[in-house]
Order: C-alpha cells, then sequence, then structure tokens
C-alpha cells in the first residue's frame, strides 16, 4: 500500500544541502514525490511508498544530516497521487 505525507521542515534546512540529502535518500529508499525550499525559510517534501521507507527518510532528514538543524517537522498524511520519482523542485 502507498503511504504518501507531506512534511514541512524548520529550523536551519535551507543552504545545507538538504534537498540533495533528502533526494539521495528517497532514491535510496525507493521513495517517489519531491522537496523544495519554502520562501519562509522552511523546506517542504511531498513523499509516496512504503510507510517504514516514509517514516525513515523523515527521521534520517531529522535526525542525521550532517549540517542542518531541524527544530520541528510538520507532518500531514495525503492521498497518494502515484509520483513517480523523486524531484528537487526549484
Amino acid at each position: 500500500m502507498v503511504y504518501r505525507v507531506s512534511a514541512t521542515f524548520r529550523g536551519k534546512v535551507q543552504g545545507v544541502y538538504f534537498r540533495q540529502y533528502a533526494r539521495r535518500w528517497a532514491e535510496m529508499l525507493s521513495l517517489s514525490g519531491y522537496i523544495r525550499n519554502m520562501p519562509d525559510g522552511s523546506v517542504l517534501a511531498v513523499f509516496e511508498g512504503q510507510r517504514g521507507a516514509v517514516q525513515e527518510i523523515i527521521r534520517k532528514l531529522k535526525e542525521e544530516h550532517p549540517a542542518a538543524t531541524v527544530t520541528s517537522v510538520d507532518i500531514k498524511v495525503e492521498e497518494p497521487e502515484g509520483l513517480e520519482g523523486f524531484k528537487i523542485v526549484h
């Protein structure tokens, strides 16, 4: 079953290769979706895939990024749209 979340990461998440790190892990975990910087300094990510893989990438981004400091993550479960591939949106 495909699981989808929209996650907004706040803290020191722009200018630290956060999106590239997310794309690499999304590809390794076979997740689809996209990630983009938001005007307020947060980063919005949409992940679709197996529930455990979605939970794992959120944990990695929150706890293991070597340069980011995530102070909060707002997660919203959504209906899957059948996205393919993982993209960095500029």
